[in-house]
């Protein structure tokens, strides 16, 4: 039988690559974690998009 782990949402954000592909762990609230693979477009691409986010307009 496999250890249970608890479930948290503890922790930092991660992103590491893995092959070809880059993996983004993110902690959810409420416990858990979202992972997301992604390819160097699309982490770009949601680079930018957060980029506009958080980038106060002029």
């Amino acid at each position: 039988m496999a250890a249970m782990k608890p479930r948290t949402g503890d922790g930092p954000l991660e992103v590491t690559k893995e092959g070809r592909g880059i993996v983004m762990r993110v902690p959810l609230e409420g416990g858990g974690r979202l992972v997301v693979e992604l390819n160097a477009t699309e982490a770009s691409e949601l680079g930018d998009a957060l980029q506009t986010v958080v980038t106060p307009s002029a």
